[in-house]
């Protein structure tokens, strides 16, 4: 429960200089490139995500596993595979050791697979009768260029038990190991924000390459006001450096560790890895990438993976890339896992689900993203967005530097399911606007292309009875017109201006299913749809003409997310709309003089942009030296 600490907890007041100094450390010994674990930080979490039970029985702790006679278990899951076609491609390693303590007796091997997912044996030992004895197997990396991986497998015979701890998987460390400082934007989630911390305070003694974590809050409903937060400030003692700001949204949050990391380096070879404040994370995760960033060729953004929260065994994608001139992000590139079943088999191939094949990311989400500071210097900060798209748009201006971004498997987090939070929000406007200065920046910009992508969007918007939502699009593409300056407070006004007009559209608000104002909830059926027309052009033109008639075959109906298409609402007076989030309902209402004018300033507001956008693309490409660097960054956080 919330509540005041006795004794205010630590904090860095913003502007003040905050006392770590990033330097690069000598390394002690090999570096740890993942550890072996063999249970979840959290009890929803799948333990055959770790290691998969073949046969027999075994326990499974989170750093111990004790086999009983007769068992055999399998690391060749998710978390227990080592990335090695990854670490073949992006890195100078050329051999990976896995290191165990062993207790009992039994047989130790490593696994591996190619691009197909063939296994294959590459090294293997018997014990018989140890107690905490150390062994070492090893693996060139040598033959995993298109995919594969590593991985460790344990059996016993019948008679035979064995326990193994402290797994490790090791390589030749760098001359010098780079400083690397988490940073967590939050706003309004103290709770969640405070898990995580204590989730990293846990596990500190093992995250050796992290020297700083950095908390932007932003909100009014603070992290440090949480009992927890006072003992987790003295758990990480000095490594905690928490900032109170003002609301810029995730741009401005992450960006704060970028700037903060840059004014208190003496190096150039530092990583800032972003992380998310309502994930669960596996904090093994900032082991895997930050080694991962230390043996790379060159420097690159490190991205980790998605799982969905709600449903923790799906993997989002294995890794995604933009279509920018039509402005669709999060499309999984070719041969990636996409909200796949990590303990299922394919459908059509009847493999499991495992990324075996190496994959090239357009970009990666800020769920979890490691920046080398060398990108930031030859890069630039991220634009000012507010939110949405800043992640795709720092990516694809990094590559264009020369750094492209790599998507980690096996380096995840759990983030809130995508296809469960609700389309039609105050956010779709940042996602609009941000996603077409994205398009004008790093695209071919075509403006005919995009114009009909706009066009379309609003048909089915206005069709579908989302007249809020319409209003959002217009809004979007007017500020984009606007120029530069609609970047200048970073996103504070508009935040609060699109939430001014949606409030004006009923059908943005969410009620009950049981509490519709003006509607009887008996009177409420579920009225299913046909299913996708396969002549949907002549469809949408009957819809169309039905509209501007007012013609219309149900009066009211419940209509479930999944159905809530075009060619289904517009059948409609009334639908009543499930939200995406479960949550509750929307009421969508047939209003004529607002399709009619929503449907002429579309029109207009896009055909300015035919006209005028290249002119308008090329004065945020003059303006992108002012829009990322330090000053303007300094000067949004009043420093």
């Amino acid at each position: 429960m919330p509540g005041k600490t006795a004794t205010p907890a630590p904090t860095t007041p913003a502007g003040a200089a905050a006392e770590t100094r990033f330097t690069e450390h000598t390394p002690q010994g090999r570096l740890t490139a993942q550890r072996g674990l063999y249970a979840g930080p959290a009890p929803i979490v799948s333990k055959d995500l770790y290691a998969e039970l073949e046969w027999g029985s075994a326990v499974r702790e989170r750093a111990v596993i004790t086999l009983e006679p007769a068992s055999k278990v399998s690391g060749n899951t998710y978390f227990g595979r080592f990335p090695a076609s990854y670490w073949q491609r992006w890195t100078t390693v050329t051999e990976v050791s896995v290191e165990a303590v062993v207790t009992g007796t039994g047989l130790l091997s490593m696994g591996a697979s190619d691009v197909e997912g063939e296994p294959r044996v590459v090294a293997a030992e018997q014990v018989a009768d140890v107690k905490q004895h150390k062994i070492t197997l090893t693996s060139k990396l040598d033959k995993f260029y298109d995919g594969g991986a590593l991985w460790l497998d344990l059996e016993t015979e019948g008679g035979q038990t064995l326990r193994v701890e402290q797994v490790r998987w090791t390589v030749e460390a760098p001359q010098k190991i780079r400083p690397t400082a988490v940073t967590i934007c939050t706003m309004n989630r103290a709770d969640d924000c405070l898990k995580n911390l204590q989730a990293l305070a846990a596990d500190v003694s093992s995250l050796e390459t992290l020297d700083a974590i950095y908390v932007a809050d932003q909100g009014s409903d603070l992290v440090e006001s949480r009992d927890g937060f006072e003992q987790v400030a003295k758990d990480l003692a000095d490594k905690l450096h928490y900032i109170k700001q003002p609301n810029l949204g995730g741009a401005g949050g992450f960006t704060r560790g970028l700037f903060e990391v840059a004014g208190h380096t003496a190096t150039e070879h530092a990583n800032v890895l972003f992380m998310d404040d309502d994930v669960l994370l596996e904090p093994d995760l900032v082991i895997r990438m930050t080694a991962f960033s230390n043996r790379a060729a060159n420097p690159i953004i490190v991205g980790g993976q998605m799982l969905n929260l709600f449903h923790p065994n799906q993997l989002h994608v294995g890794a995604e890339y933009a279509r920018l001139n039509t402005l669709e992000p999060g499309q999984p590139v070719e041969h990636s896992l996409s909200t796949a079943d990590l303990l299922g088999v394919d459908e059509e191939t009847l493999k499991p689900n495992r990324q075996e094949r190496r994959l090239d990311a357009g970009y990666n989400g800020w769920w979890s993203c490691l920046i080398p500071y060398e990108v930031v210097q030859a890069t630039g900060y991220p634009l000012p967005f507010f939110f949405q798209w800043d992640d795709a748009e720092y990516s694809y201006r990094a590559r264009a530097h020369g750094f492209p971004t790599v998507t980690l498997p096996g380096a995840g987090v759990w983030h809130a399911d995508f296809h469960m939070k609700d389309w039609d929000e105050w956010h779709r406007y940042f996602n609009l606007r941000n996603s077409i200065i994205t398009a004008a920046l790093h695209s071919p910009f075509n403006l005919n292309l995009l114009s009909r992508v706009l066009l379309a969007q609003l048909v089915r918007y206005l069709l579908g009875m989302q007249y809020g939502l319409s209003a959002t699009l217009i809004k979007a593409v007017e500020d984009f017109l606007e120029g530069p300056q609609v970047l200048r407070d970073g996103g504070v006004e508009a935040m609060q201006e699109i939430r001014r007009i949606r409030d004006q559209y009923p059908e943005t608000k969410r009620h009950k299913a049981t509490d519709v104002p003006g509607i009887a909830s008996n009177d409420i059926g579920i009225i299913n749809s046909a299913p996708r027309p396969s002549m949907q052009r002549l469809v949408l033109i009957k819809r169309v003409l039905d509209r501007v008639l007012g013609r219309s075959r149900f009066g009211l109906g419940a209509v479930p997310i999944d159905e809530a298409n075009w060619w289904h609402i517009a059948l409609f007076d009334t639908a009543v709309v499930t939200d995406a989030n479960q949550e509750g309902v929307r009421v969508r209402s047939y209003d004529k003089a607002k399709m009619f004018d929503l449907a002429k300033r579309g029109a207009k507001v896009v055909q300015r942009l035919r006209k005028e956008g290249a002119a308008v693309q090329e004065q945020y490409k003059r303006a992108m030296p002012e829009l990322t660097s330090r000053e303007n960054w300094k000067r949004l956080y009043k420093l």
